[in-house]
Parts: structure tokens; sequence; C-alpha cells
């Protein structure tokens, strides 16, 4: 049984960082074989992709509404993903949510992965 399980979501204020970490497990592959990914959803609203990452990581791409603020990254020796979050607003307030397996398809759509975590949750107060 394939377990995403996210961590490091919390309270922070406006400008701070936040690191959120996903450990894979029941994965029928190895970890390095699976393209991952960052989604979050905010009240009210649809899961939007925030970013997305290649097996070796050298290939991401970032929601236009994050970049130059979060980066991505895993290390397929302890089968993690990251999301290192700089520069925190109010606007990214979310439950964040670790996918893996990319299907095809645009990156940031939720059915472009088949496996998922059961998320974090991330408040930026003002």
């Amino acid at each position: 049984q394939v377990q995403l399980v996210e961590s490091g979501g919390g309270l922070v204020q406006a400008g701070g960082s936040l690191r959120l970490s996903c450990t894979a497990s029941g994965l029928r592959n190895d970890f390095d074989t699976y393209t991952m990914g960052w989604f979050r959803q905010a009240p009210g609203k649809e899961r939007e992709g925030v970013s997305y990452i290649s097996l070796s990581g050298g290939t991401t791409y970032y929601a236009d509404s994050v970049k130059g603020r979060f980066t991505v990254s895993r290390d397929n020796a302890k089968d993690t993903l990251y999301l290192q979050m700089n520069s925190l607003k109010p606007d990214d307030t979310a439950m964040y949510y670790c996918a893996a397996s990319f299907r095809g398809g645009r990156w940031y759509q939720e059915r472009a992965f088949a496996y998922w975590g059961q998320g974090t949750q991330v408040t930026v107060s003002s």
C-alpha cells in the first residue's frame, strides 16, 4: 500500500519560512523511479499544482505564484521529497499535498498524479 506522509506544516508569520517533507513507503518500485509533485488547496478553491520535480531532481517546475520563493528537492536515498518555502504570504495558506507517479498531461493538474498524501496545513498570518 502506497503511503505518502507529509510533515512540516504549521503557523508562520508573513515573510517567514517553512520546510515541508514527504516520505514515501509502499511504492512498487524504487522512489527514484517516481516523478513527484507538490500541490495545495485553500478553502473553497481547487487543488493547484505548486511544484514538480523529475526523477533525479534535474528538472523542476513551479507555479508562477511561488517562483523565486519556493524550492523543491528530493533525497532519493531517504525516499523523501521536500519543499522549502521562503517569504511566505497569507495567500500561501492552504493544505499542502505531496503527489507521486506522474501519469502525463499538465503537471499542475490533479489528475496528472496517481498517489497522494493526506496533506499538511500551512497557515500564514499577516
